[in-house]
């Protein structure tokens, strides 16, 4: 039973965590460019700016606009909230009577999805309790900051995947409804990847990426976001008895 919640990938069907890595992933490249490009972009652009990474060749500056042990501490972070969340979800799951979590957590995730697409759907939710997290948390990313690269840069992405993000929340849902701790972390593993070609962009082409590309991207994010939330209610929906 405890292997079940730890590795079991086929809680949502055959082809349910698949469906919901998809759906994560898309919502991480759409949500790349119209949300996590401004509001992460300034942590990429300032490792672009005060590291080493626009010194020498074209090669060496497009390696370390790529800043990979960033993105690896955030994937890493991530992973990590979505392991517990489905690791958590299974266990309660399994108890009498609350078979109904998982759907639930996909209906949630389905209407964090859709409120992205829906301003107006934003406004009615209720906002997180978490004011106080971004500035608990300057005082650790500042130093990181100052002196990025290598570990520092890993430790910097890691921290950072504890920003409040209403996007984030809507892909935390989803990954604890997956059935276990591992499929929870490669549910939000998709998520990861799905935002960093944004913030590769950010980095590599600064405001031209964000005159250019995220203009177009937000013109389509409400379609896309309307997709990864029928997705996620078809998923809920094939999960009731």
């Amino acid at each position: 039973m405890l292997a079940s919640c730890l590795h079991a990938l086929d809680a949502l069907g055959a082809d349910g965590l698949p469906a919901l890595m998809a759906a994560l992933f898309l919502a991480g490249l759409v949500g790349g460019a119209s949300h996590c490009a401004a509001m992460c972009g300034p942590f990429v652009l300032a490792q672009v700016a005060r590291g080493d990474s626009l010194d020498g060749g074209r090669l060496q500056r497009l390696g370390g606009a790529m800043l990979l042990p960033y993105h690896l501490g955030r994937a890493a972070g991530y992973a990590t909230l979505g392991a517990f969340a489905g690791g958590f979800t299974a266990v309660l799951a399994l108890l009498p009577g609350l078979a109904w979590v998982p759907p639930v957590l996909l209906l949630v995730a389905a209407i964090a999805m859709l409120a992205q697409a829906l301003p107006a759907l934003a406004a009615l939710l209720p906002r997180a309790g978490l004011g106080a997290l971004p500035g608990r948390l300057a005082g650790l990313v500042a130093p990181l900051l100052d002196r990025p690269g290598g570990g520092r840069s890993f430790l910097l992405g890691v921290l950072l995947s504890a920003l409040p993000c209403g996007l984030l929340y809507g892909a935390l849902a989803g990954a604890a409804a997956s059935g276990s701790a591992l499929a929870g972390a490669l549910a939000m593993a998709a998520f990861v990847a799905g935002t960093a070609p944004a913030l590769v962009g950010v980095a590599l082409l600064g405001r031209i990426f964000r005159r250019r590309a995220e203009p177009a991207l937000r013109r389509v994010a409400p379609a896309l976001y309307g997709l990864n939330s029928l997705v996620l209610l078809a998923l809920a929906v094939r999960m009731i008895p």
